[in-house]
Parts: C-alpha cells; structure tokens; sequence
C-alpha cells in the first residue's frame, strides 16, 4: 500500500528551549524519510529559534524547510504552512510538544487509508517528566473537569468518531480547499475555528489516542495567565462570526467574573445603605466557589498522592478562571468586530 506524503507544519515563536526536541521527534519517525515534509514557520522570534531550525534546514534540506511569518500569528504560520505544502496530508505540530510515539506518522497515514476520514484529532495531554510543582498543577487542572472545557476531547483516551472542533490537527489537503484556510483575525481559538467550518460542512472527524503528544505546561502563573485570556478572547471572536458556538459552557467564566466584580461593589453599596441581604447572597456564593475550587484541588492531590500540590492547585484554578473570563469581558468590550 503506498503511503501518503505527509507536511507536518509547525508554527513556532521563541521556542528554542523545546524546538531540538521536536525536530528530533519527527525526523527519528518510522515513516518513509521520503514521504513527508517539515515545514517550521516562524514568527520573527527574538531568542534563536530561527538559527536553530536554520541549521536543521542545512543538515536535511530534502526534509525541513523554514519559513518566516511576519504578522506573528498562529493562524497566519498555519497558512504559510498549508499554501507552501507539498503533502497529501496535512499534520499540525506545536513546537513544544513531546511525541513519544515515532510511529505517530505511521499512524496518521494508516487510519487516513483505513477509515477515510477527512481530518483527525488526537488528545493533547499537558504531562512531562521532570515538570516542578506548578508545571504538575497545572497539567493536573486542565484535565480536571473544573480546568477545562467539558466538551472537549482532549484529554479522551477513547478512540471514536467525534466532531472536529476540538480536537482535529491532521487533515487531507482537500479539506483546505472545501473550507478554506485558518481565519487570520484569529490570534487564538483560530484552529476551533476552522474545525468549527469542518463540522458545518459535515465532514468526519475521527478521534486517535494513538496519535498522542504531550505539551509542556507553562511555568509560570504569568504565562498561564496570559494564555487563558488569550482563549477567554478567542472565544468571543468565535462567537462572533458563529453566533451557534456561544452556550453557558463556553462563556460561565466570563459572567463568573463580571458577577464577581460587580458583586463586590454592590455588595460595599449594600453594606453602608441597605440591610446587607445582597452581602450576604455574594458572600455565599464566593463560599460557595472556593469551596468547589478546594474541594477539586484535594481530590487531585489525594490522587497523585501528593498533598504539597494543593498550595499551587487553588490559585492555579483561580487563574484559569479568571484569566478566562477577564478575556471574555475585555473581547467583549473591544468594539473592533
């Protein structure tokens, strides 16, 4: 059976401290060195990731190539990939990702034959070996319940038909052609966008834990942060040009944290001119919130048998809380369509 030639894209913006690893990774796959391509788009990086994909890019000029993304988005690498690719199939890699798997190309090209999908996803697991404590609580949060999106998939370990949307990374190039490309007035959510246009357009997705790649948490609350609020805005501008995509399940942080700010000051109103009913309602319900938030954070604790955790576990929480939903508000508030 012949195998399909693969473009594996990887957009990448100062990530010299995982960029070797990946590389490595995908040139040690089992698949035939003929028959697929890395295509690394940078994003006028300012540390030396452009120098180090350089120098892979002279060692195996028949295999990596590297392009450069001046508008520095995600979405924008994404295409630069997509319209320079040579493949029949195109993979999506991040450049701080571990793969595990050196049959993942194998993989990828084998359920394509198999099951004639026209995109794949996998989970996206956020574990690493040597990780600190922060780096564990948050891998352990975003697969909890309370860290993530319920409907999504990534943290599935079960193989299945499933929609695209949260999940898809690997596509056949035609795909591009009956959807279009990513949406480049996305800096973030861009790749639930496109696979929100692959659902709508009915075509298959089907979801492969074997196919699995570990990222590096962040390692920092600031990075965290700043990473949930970009989400939290990503949502918005989904919900702007795919009004269905808006439920209480994608947007309950954004009125948590309204409700949380705007409690507050009524609840001081309440205090000084009222008879403290309103102070008391808000007050039971940030109880009520810290509790859920400690509750879920011990029960993770008790389950990597390490209680030390719970110090990083609740403010971990509240930062993905809050980041998000400070992301919906300030989206919501930017009149930029």
């Amino acid at each position: 059976m012949s195998k399909k030639f693969i473009s594996v894209i990887i957009p990448v913006r100062n990530e010299s401290r995982h960029i070797l690893r990946t590389l490595d990774s995908l040139l040690l796959q089992s698949y035939p060195s003929d028959k697929f391509e890395i295509i690394v788009v940078d994003g006028l990086s300012t540390d030396n990731t452009a120098e180090i994909v350089g120098d892979y890019v002279l060692r195996y000029a028949d295999r990596v190539r590297l392009f450069t993304n001046e508008k520095r988005l995600a979405s924008a690498a994404r295409n630069i990939g997509v319209l320079n690719s040579r493949g029949e199939i195109i993979l999506i890699v991040d450049g701080h990702c571990i793969i595990d798997n050196s049959k993942m190309l194998e993989r990828v090209d084998e359920l394509f034959e198999r099951i004639q999908v026209d995109c794949i996803g996998r989970p996206q697991p956020l574990e690493m070996s040597g990780a600190t404590s922060l780096q564990w609580a948050i891998a352990m949060c975003r697969r909890s319940w309370l860290g993530h999106h319920p409907d999504s998939f990534i943290y599935s370990d079960v193989g299945c038909e499933s929609p695209a949307i949260s999940v898809a990374v690997a596509y056949r190039k035609d795909v591009f052609n009956q959807v279009g490309l990513f949406d480049e007035n996305f800096d973030a959510c861009e790749d639930v966008e496109l696979n929100y246009r692959i659902d709508a357009a009915g075509l298959r997705c089907y979801f492969d834990p074997e196919i699995a790649v570990r990222y590096v948490p962040r390692n920092s609350f600031n990075g965290l942060g700043f990473q949930m609020f970009r989400y939290g805005r990503g949502r918005v501008k989904l919900y702007r040009k795919h009004s269905d995509t808006f439920s209480i399940k994608s947007f309950g942080l954004g009125f948590f944290v309204l409700w949380t700010i705007l409690g507050f000051c009524v609840s001081w109103f309440d205090l000084y001119f009222g008879g403290g009913y309103f102070l008391s309602l808000y007050s039971l319900s940030m109880i009520l919130y810290l509790l859920f938030v400690s509750a879920e954070s011990t029960r993770q604790s008790i389950l990597r048998r390490n209680l030390s955790l719970l110090f990083f576990l609740i403010p971990v929480f509240l930062t993905i809380h809050f980041s998000f939903g400070f992301g919906i508000i300030r989206e919501m508030l930017n009149r930029k369509k």
